[in-house]
């Protein structure tokens, strides 16, 4: 049977030195601080750079939505048919043509499932007030026009125009804008537990750069389908 003292005198060795020199063998020793070191830093790297490449795809996505916006209407202020008696007309193919090559612009964002690209025609009604003569859109989701749907202002003088800041913007007589609203889905791609999805919004206007004719949108043989809102 082992006594205390025994026990103790066991001990003795590692109190009296064996025990020191390990405890100043380990301070000496620095070959893991680095290992150490990054694994404490790293949630916090990973962090840093989930939010960081967070931040720059929201950016792009913005970036390209707004060219989007921009492309659409500058395409629909250009397209036309000529005619050998009359202005030229803007058809339904047109219009389709002109969400086509959305399509293709930005076939990254995934915009026939998680967005919608609205495009009107305003123009002046016959009481000098402003209207949204034609609407066309593309897109599943169901947002609608920020400013009403076609036929918005057709009389009077209360539709005021189109466009989120206090200045509407207004068409001129005999003339029309192509004023472009597109609303996408923003999903986010590592923080969606910290950061909620979010509607991102961006609006484009140009006017119809030659004649053209502005009562409608023609419709010829063969009929194209309609891309109604």
């Amino acid at each position: 049977m082992i006594t205390s003292s025994q026990a103790l005198s066991g001990l003795t060795p590692f109190r009296n030195g064996r025990f020191r020199r390990l405890l100043a063998r380990a301070r000496r020793d620095t070959a893991a601080t680095s290992a150490v070191e990054l694994g404490l830093a790293l949630p916090f790297l990973m962090g840093l750079a989930m939010t960081g490449t967070e931040v720059v795809s929201l950016a792009i996505t913005h970036v390209k939505l707004n060219q989007l916006a921009i492309t659409v209407a500058d395409n629909a202020s250009r397209a036309k048919q000529a005619q050998v008696n009359g202005a030229p007309r803007f058809r339904e193919a047109d219009a389709n043509e002109v969400f086509q090559a959305a399509k293709l612009q930005a076939e990254d964002l995934d915009i026939p499932n998680r967005g919608r690209v609205i495009l009107s025609s305003l123009q002046r009604n016959t009481d000098g007030g402003q209207e949204i003569r034609w609407q066309r859109c593309w897109g599943k989701t169901t947002w609608p026009s920020r400013y009403g749907t076609q036929g918005t202002g057709a009389s009077g003088t209360a539709f005021q125009g189109m466009g989120y800041t206090t200045t509407k913007m207004t068409a001129d007589a005999s003339a029309a804008i192509m004023f472009v609203e597109v609303a996408y889905d923003y999903k986010p791609f590592f923080l969606g537990s910290i950061l909620s999805p979010k509607v991102i919004r961006k609006e484009a206007a140009l006017y119809v750069r030659d004649d053209r004719d502005l009562t409608q949108i023609y419709n010829p043989a063969p009929a194209a389908p309609v891309a109604s809102c």
